[in-house]
């Protein structure tokens, strides 16, 4: 069992698919999530003739993704689940503030993230792999010439951090954060500023002195992370 202060271990599988942009498997502990990229040469309505382009993702877990019996896709419903709202929402608000998007020019990239297994933590890998998938797909137009610089201003990286049995714990699995007391998903630039803090008290309100050790855990994790997806 890891300690309070450790990550699961991270592998990253660039490539992984052929005919995307960019793609990244994240396998991060027990969750598995498949990013990829997808350029289209167009922009929602609010940006045409700006010159300026835009990033969104789509979230999705798979039907066998999750333990206690296989998940209904959002098509059956009719409607998006809001669970995967929300989180893609998160995805594309982060990998955004990693992104010129004068530099882009008029164009859209948009992040697939699907979870093929989940163990806690699928929304922190999503927006992970998704800054990796993105990378990928930018090296290829400007490698094309379709790009002329890098729109890339910094990189992005998220990790949750929760307190557990009254302990500030770092990188939540299923059994840590459907138990723990506060759970925090923290996204930050490599260069160390928060993009989005997304937290709450699940039993009882939290004070300072969690926050600043759940933050210290998060920013001492995300440091690694860092490292690793640089590699």
């Amino acid at each position: 069992m890891k300690k309070n202060n450790e990550l699961r271990k991270i592998q990253i599988v660039r490539n992984f698919t052929k005919h995307a942009a960019g793609s990244v498997l994240i396998k991060w502990g027990d969750t598995w999530v498949l990013c990829t990229a997808s350029v289209e040469d167009k922009v929602p309505p609010f940006l045409r003739d700006t010159g300026r382009g835009w990033i969104t993702a789509e979230y999705s877990m798979l039907p066998s993704s999750t333990g206690g019996g296989r998940k209904d896709r959002d098509i059956k419903k009719l409607k998006m689940d809001a669970r995967s709202s929300e989180i893609q929402r998160l995805i594309g608000r982060s990998l955004r503030a990693a992104v010129d998007m004068a530099k882009l020019g008029e164009r859209q990239i948009i992040i697939d993230c699907d979870v093929l297994q989940a163990d806690g933590g699928t929304r922190c890998a999503s927006i992970t792999g998704g800054m990796i998938a993105l990378e990928i797909a930018i090296k290829k137009l400007i490698k094309a010439g379709v790009l002329k610089e890098n729109p890339i201003i910094h990189r992005v990286a998220a990790v949750s951090v929760g307190v557990c049995d009254g302990k500030a714990t770092l990188d939540l699995d299923y059994q840590h954060d459907s138990t723990a007391e506060v759970d925090l998903n923290v996204i930050m630039t490599d260069d160390g500023r928060f993009v989005e803090l997304q937290g709450c008290a699940e039993h009882k309100p939290f004070i300072d002195k969690h926050l600043n050790e759940m933050l210290k855990l998060a920013k001492a994790g995300l440091k690694k992370i860092f490292e690793i997806t640089a590699r």
